[in-house]
Parts: structure tokens; C-alpha cells; sequence
């Protein structure tokens, strides 16, 4: 199936049985809400702006109860996802690692019309022109674990060319892209979709420094606790959104252009890029 092997034969189960019964198994307790928590790499409003369209329609497919239980940080989601706290969770691809290994947590859906990477910003003026002139300078970022904004982003500073910066974590995209513009940091860490968000006189004051290395991007991923039949139609129900212009727009602003399946294997070629030591887990 797509999902760990210590889950293999529950997943089998799901597949030899009727579609009909599935529904039946997933709906039999009307009771049952499935809780869903998001990385809040954007305002709490914003979030459920994206993501409430979607569950409603996921909803309506499948007869699933979907509520949407928002994380005031990234550190805090972080804490509970690692405690299992949500039943899915749409999370970055090293939270991923992280979460499977604590928690079980495996992934359903991912997108696979793009893939994610960091962005280092500096104010278009800025004299800066290479990373080396970063050397000792204060660079802001929204969290410590925002993986292309933050986490690689070290990695490729610190751990691979060994530049010397000062981190300020200011708590989201927008902050680190306001502490650059006001000139309170030299440089900050993000990614293009948030960047291209901004309103244009932020965005039209920055340029982009650095690029990190590419990476398969967030996926919406499922704890074992829920029962393999509501997993698969959720999952199915999600693919099913990718495949008319409606749900393809409500999936977009995500983001997730081309929404697919997901693995765990996708996102094992970050164990080798030295991620680990740059990982603040409490």
C-alpha cells in the first residue's frame, strides 16, 4: 500500500473490501471528528481560508468530519504533532521525518507539480552581494525548523560554508521579510510563495540572495491511530479535488499544483543533507 510496512496489513484490509463498506466503517460513528493541523507559516485567518473549502469538499465526498485545530507557532505545532496531537497534519518534508519517527505519522498526499526550496532575501540597495559578506551580520528568520526558510537555510550557511551569522527567529515569513526591509536584519530567510504574497512595496524592496537546494514539498500525512479506510478516503478524496479546475484552485493556494500520492521515500533524501544539528527539538 502507500503507507509504513507495520500498517501493511490493515491497509490490505481496506483494499479487499467494497468500496461501500469503507464509507460504511468510516461513517459508522457520526460521533468521530478527525482533527487536522496545519504548519502556520501564515495568520490563523488565512489558514482557514485555504484549507476550511477544502475540507468541506473532502467532507462531502466521503462523509468524514474534518475540524481544523490551529497552532499559534511553528514550534508549538511542532510539540504536538511529535505528540501525535492531530489525526492529519499537513507538515514540512523534514517535520515528516520527524513526525514518523515519534509519532507514526505517514504521508498521504503531496504536490507533484513543484518542488520546495528556500529563498535568502536582502533589501534591493543592500551592498551585500555574496554570502561570505553575511559574516557576523543578523539574519532573520520566521522559526527554527521552517524547513527552506530557515533549516536548510542553515545548513547551507553555517554547516556548509561555515559563515558566521546571528539567527533571529521573528515568528513568520512577513516579520523576516519587514526586519529586512527596515534594515533590522542584513538578510532573511524565506520562500518564494510567501515572498510573492507580500504587499508590493515589501516585495519590490527585496532581491533574492540565495536559492537553497530542491526538495519534494509539504504533505498532508495521516497518524496510525486512524483507521485505514477513513486514511484512504481521505486520500482519495483529496486526489479526486486535483482533478477539475475548481479544486485545482482550491488546492493551489495551498500551495499544491499537481497534488499526488506520497511516500516516505520522497522524503528520505534529506537525512543526507545535514539537517540534524540545525534541528531544535525540545
Amino acid at each position: 500500500m502507500k503507507f509504513q510496512k507495520n500498517r501493511l496489513m490493515g491497509w490490505l484490509l481496506a483494499l479487499v473490501l467494497p468500496a461501500g463498506l469503507l464509507v460504511n466503517s468510516a461513517v459508522a460513528d457520526e460521533g468521530t471528528v478527525y482533527t487536522i493541523g496545519v504548519v502556520p507559516q501564515f495568520d490563523s485567518r488565512k489558514i482557514l481560508a485555504i484549507w476550511r473549502p477544502i475540507l468541506d469538499e473532502v467532507e462531502q465526498q466521503t462523509g468524514i468530519r474534518l475540524r481544523l485545530q490551529g497552532s499559534p507557532s511553528i514550534p508549538r505545532f511542532e510539540k504536538e504533532f511529535q505528540a501525535g496531537k492531530f489525526d492529519f497534519a499537513y507538515m514540512n518534508p523534514y517535520h515528516m521525518l520527524v513526525a514518523n519517527n515519534d509519532a507514526g505519522y505517514a504521508p498521504l498526499v503531496r504536490d507533484h507539480g513543484r518542488q520546495l526550496h528556500g529563498i535568502l532575501v536582502v533589501r534591493k540597495d543592500s551592498p551585500i552581494t555574496d554570502l561570505t559578506s553575511l559574516q557576523g551580520k543578523i539574519v532573520a528568520f520566521p522559526a527554527p525548523n521552517a524547513l527552506g526558510a530557515s533549516l536548510m537555510m542553515r545548513a547551507e550557511l553555517q554547516g556548509e560554508r561555515k559563515i558566521d551569522i546571528e539567527p533571529n527567529y521573528v515568528k513568520s515569513h512577513t516579520s523576516v521579510y519587514l526586519n529586512v526591509v527596515t534594515g533590522m536584519a542584513a538578510a532573511g530567510g524565506g520562500v518564494q510563495k510567501t515572498l510573492s504574497q507580500q504587499p508590493a512595496e515589501i516585495r519590490d524592496s527585496l532581491r533574492v540572495l540565495h536559492r537553497t537546494t530542491k526538495v519534494a514539498p509539504h504533505p498532508l500525512a495521516v497518524h496510525p491511530r486512524v483507521p485505514a479506510g477513513v486514511a484512504e478516503q481521505v486520500q482519495q478524496a483529496m486526489l479526486s479535488l486535483g482533478e477539475s479546475e475548481a479544486g485545482k484552485l482550491m488546492l493551489s493556494k495551498i500551495p499544491m499544483k499537481q497534488v499526488g500520492i506520497a511516500t516516505l521515500d520522497d522524503y528520505t533524501p534529506l537525512k543526507k543533507m545535514g539537517l540534524e544539528p540545525f534541528y531544535v527539538k525540545d
